[in-house]
């Protein structure tokens, strides 16, 4: 018994993958607000790894004697309190530091959970179609139903305080957007010539999963990606504002802001350095994913 011949593939081009990728670094260079936006999380992603070398002080040290201090530039500010103190003394500019910690792997952690969870979800409900596809987006529309922070303050308020506990709502609450982009991207894929041929030559469902249909909606990923580690820094200064968040002995951007409430209308500066600091940081994760998305698109190299 004979066998059809099957084609070679053609050869890479191995001066395709450094042009594609110089491509993409000159579409990205060409935006400088991303430039900044990336410039300003690199500052924080440092200032999160290397806090306790570059805080003055001890985040929860406290000095009744120097409480409400102004920042170093008002009238009875001090050279030793930067950005001032609180009300009970602490220094504003160690707290700041410190909270990016809590702020970057809330953001990340809820991010790639959700991620990878809604990117499963959206993969199998687009390809095989029929009832997992029924059955996956019903669910969808049940979590959709619900308000996402009302959820989330339900959830931990059952389970309790916690940072891993905010990371596991977070990321459980937030993997439907993942999961409806990946699925309409999937409906329009799976038709295409090269999924049928695969299907023809035998490469099984994962297969064809993982390594035709994954990499094609790893753009929109990276834009959904982004913004929901925005979204999950916000939301995780909501639960700590509200004492829903991590115990009030970690140091974050939320718990600050409830703390300098109280004191906007004399000591402003307890409030609003942490709001300042969530806001850029939000702001700065929008904007670096909008850019993604187009060094991503491949669309945007032709420009």
């Amino acid at each position: 018994m004979t066998t059809a011949s099957r084609t070679p593939a053609p050869p890479r081009d191995r001066a395709a993958a450094p042009a594609h990728r110089s491509a993409a670094l000159r579409t990205l260079l060409r935006n400088r607000l991303a430039v900044v936006a990336l410039a300003f999380l690199a500052l924080v992603v440092v200032c999160a790894l290397l806090a306790p070398l570059i805080a003055p002080t001890d985040p929860n040290a406290q000095d009744l004697l120097a409480r409400l201090r102004p920042p170093a530039w008002q009238d009875g500010g001090s050279g030793a309190h930067l950005l001032g103190t609180d009300q009970l003394g602490r220094d504003l500019l160690s707290r700041v530091i410190y909270g990016t910690r809590v702020s970057l792997l809330v953001g990340a952690g809820a991010a790639l959970l959700a991620g990878v969870i809604g990117t499963v979800t959206g993969l199998v409900s687009g390809y095989f179609g029929g009832w997992p596809d029924r059955v996956l987006m019903r669910l969808a529309d049940v979590q959709l139903a619900f308000p996402a922070i009302l959820l989330a303050l339900a959830i931990v308020g059952f389970l309790g305080s916690g940072l891993w506990y905010v990371i596991l709502v977070l990321g459980v609450t937030g993997w439907v957007s993942y999961a409806r982009v990946v699925r309409s991207e999937v409906l329009s894929l799976r038709s295409r010539d090269f999924i049928t041929e695969a299907r023809a030559i035998g490469v099984g469902h994962t297969a064809i999963m993982r390594r035709h249909l994954l990499p094609n909606v790893m753009a929109p990923l990276a834009t959904i990606g982004t913004l929901h580690v925005a979204a999950a820094v916000v939301a995780e200064a909501s639960l700590s504002y509200l004492g829903l968040g991590v115990p009030k002995e970690t140091v974050t951007w939320g718990s600050m802001l409830a703390d300098g409430q109280l004191y906007l209308g004399t000591s402003w500066w307890v409030a609003v350095f942490p709001g300042v600091a969530l806001m850029l940081t939000s702001l700065a994760v929008n904007i670096t994913g909008d850019a993604l998305r187009d060094v991503a698109d491949p669309k945007a190299y032709r420009r």
